[in-house]
């Protein structure tokens, strides 16, 4: 016997669905709230922005697990991560600027200190709950202190982009030894490949953290262009843009 659906039974169904939308709705609100510091919604229409130097090295994880730097990977993330930036500048509508390669190396150590700020904060904010700050009550309350402000007289804009990338690759050894492990024994050894990076828009004025993302996987390849834009495009995601 085929059965219809009651009126009554339409409208629960409604209903669930709305209820559904409206909590994907509100997680996604308290998603974005926590990457963003109390009172800051949007960047304003008019607002210019200083694209910082990413900070990039990219490592081959040996045989024994030893991280080892290559420059030559490095090089080319720079290049493609830089294009990718210029591209997505483009798309989010920003009015940006760049430093002067001298005034590019003077501001090294500022880039420095945000690194070790990022870590701080994917930790404490990002973190289990155990490594919460009481103090910062949930809240995105980080700073680069006073010191930024000699970005904003060099550049004449009123926030900074900062960017912090590492990406590690299993060397062919590794990934030999680990197959030959699993065969052997049973026993998985973790190839070593994983993808780390950060993003933090800072108010120049200020030095606060006004916005800031993160991305912590085990995939991603900054040798290539088109996986560096999708890298880009990730540590972006839920950028302030404009308003």
């Amino acid at each position: 016997m085929s059965q219809t659906r009651t009126p009554s039974g339409l409208h629960a169904l409604s209903f669930l669905v709305a209820f559904v939308a409206l909590l994907g709705a509100v997680c996604a609100h308290a998603a974005e709230e926590r990457n963003r510091a109390p009172g800051f919604d949007a960047l304003p229409r008019d607002a210019k922005i200083l694209i910082m130097p990413t900070d990039i090295e990219l490592f081959q994880v040996s045989v024994g697990g030893i991280m080892e730097p290559k420059a030559d990977w490095t090089d080319a993330a720079h290049k493609h991560f830089k294009a990718a930036l210029d591209a997505k500048k483009q798309a989010l509508g920003i009015t940006s600027v760049e430093l002067s390669e001298r005034d590019a190396d003077e501001a090294a150590e500022i880039n420095a200190v945000h690194g070790a700020v990022a870590r701080s904060i994917w930790l404490h904010h990002f973190g289990s709950g155990s490594h919460y700050l009481p103090t910062k009550e949930g809240k995105l309350d980080w700073s680069l202190g006073e010191s930024v402000r000699v970005l904003k007289e060099k550049s004449g804009a009123g926030y900074a982009l900062f960017s912090w990338v590492r990406d590690t690759y299993a060397s062919t050894e590794r990934i030999a030894a680990a197959v030959v492990i699993v065969a052997l024994v049973g026993f998985v050894l973790p190839p070593g490949g994983w993808q780390n990076g950060y993003a933090s828009l800072v108010d120049l004025e200020s030095g606060r953290i006004v916005w800031f993302n993160f991305l912590t996987r085990g995939t991603g390849d900054l040798r290539e262009p088109e996986k560096a834009a999708e890298t880009l495009d990730a540590l972006l995601a839920r950028f302030p843009v404009p308003q």
